[in-house]
């Protein structure tokens, strides 16, 4: 299967790691900055038969690639895919799958017109922890889901957003929680029964005056079967990142995932004794290296079995519309001070600029 991967920054080793752990046939990357590709090239020993392109058009007619990987600012993520599906090209979108209502929903309809895969790469869903919690979800284990809370505490620094000026920006990016707490706030809602009826937000700047979105944003959550969610989010602790969890409280189960992100389960408790709580704590247990993880990989492998048997993947742009429509909805809750209902009306972090001026 013909690979190319579009964006050479932060997160594109995880990409080519994932794609080499797969076997596909890398045939070419692409990024406007020579030298990044240049860096991933040599980390990775791809040699002269992976092409190096600047214009992802021009890479995308002459590769002609089964499967894309777009790994640009956010911002981009919308033209970048919807050109690549209507040439034909099934699409791995990184977090978040776009940064409007309207971009989402154009994607998917673009897939399914086209008839491509696309997954939004929220790869902690295939984190062991994650898996095990879900497997619980799925068996009812939990009884009557009461409420769940994500908490991501994380520090960026100065640096961080040097390095990409388009990182923090309303039109390219958001804050906090479009950038950092996307994957804990996709795990949340996913846990939680997915559908939810209104939000209540509030969002701040506390520390960082370079940025023009958030780095605080806190959140309110009712869902259609009943329960409820907390999401608190901040790239403001102090020295360096403290902890991603996840807990999940039903009338039958208690349940906390935790670690650098979410690859720990640090309780597990449930009536029905299935289970042994410490062995399910030793057994599903990973460190990884940083923050994201090891569900590349894995997502990579389900995304190539989905375009070879015809079926969605894993996690879907559906998925991804989610996740982005839960974060915009915080963002338009804080602005304008009240709650908002779902399903949510188009909506883009455009819509914010200014905000904390």
């Amino acid at each position: 299967m013909k690979y190319a991967l579009i964006g050479c920054g932060r997160i594109s080793p995880n990409h080519i790691a994932a794609a080499k752990n797969n076997n596909l046939d890398i045939v070419a990357i692409c990024d406007i900055i020579p030298e990044n590709m240049e860096d991933k090239a040599l980390k990775f020993k791809l040699g002269s038969d992976t092409r190096r392109y600047t214009d992802y058009k021009e890479m995308i007619e002459k590769e002609n690639p089964d499967l894309v990987a777009v790994c640009t600012e956010s911002g981009k993520h919308a033209e970048i895919t919807l050109y690549c599906i209507e040439h034909g090209c099934s699409c791995i979108i990184e977090k978040p799958i776009a940064l409007s209502i309207k971009d989402a929903d154009a994607i998917i309809a673009a897939s399914i017109r086209n008839n491509v895969k696309v997954c939004a790469c929220h790869q902690n869903r295939f984190n062991k922890s994650i898996q095990k919690i879900r497997e619980a979800i799925d068996m009812n284990r939990f009884g009557k889901l009461f409420y769940g809370t994500a908490h991501i505490r994380w520090c960026r620094d100065h640096e961080y957003y040097d390095r990409a000026p388009w990182r923090g920006t309303w039109e390219q990016d958001g804050g906090a929680l479009m950038n950092q707490c996307i994957h804990n706030i996709d795990l949340l809602r996913w846990m939680m029964g997915s559908e939810i009826i209104e939000v209540v937000g509030m969002t701040d700047k506390l520390s960082h005056d370079y940025i023009e979105a958030e780095d605080l944003g806190l959140a309110i959550v009712r869902f259609k079967n009943g329960s409820y969610g907390v999401i608190e989010g901040t790239t403001n602790v102090y020295p360096k990142n403290l902890e991603e969890t996840l807990y999940i409280f039903g009338e039958k189960g208690t349940v906390k995932a935790g670690g650098q992100s979410v690859n720990v389960i640090e309780e597990w408790r449930f009536s029905d004794l299935l289970d042994d709580p410490e062995e399910v704590k030793a057994r599903f247990h990973e460190n990884p290296p940083n923050v994201y993880g090891y569900g590349h990989t894995p997502l990579y492998a389900d995304m190539i079995n989905a375009i070879n048997t015809d079926r969605q993947p894993y996690v879907t742009a559906m998925d991804g519309k989610k996740a982005l429509e839960l974060v915009l909805a915080i963002y338009k809750s804080a602005a304008e001070g009240c709650s908002v209902k779902f399903p949510l009306s188009d909506c883009s972090t455009t819509d914010f600029i200014g905000r904390f001026d």
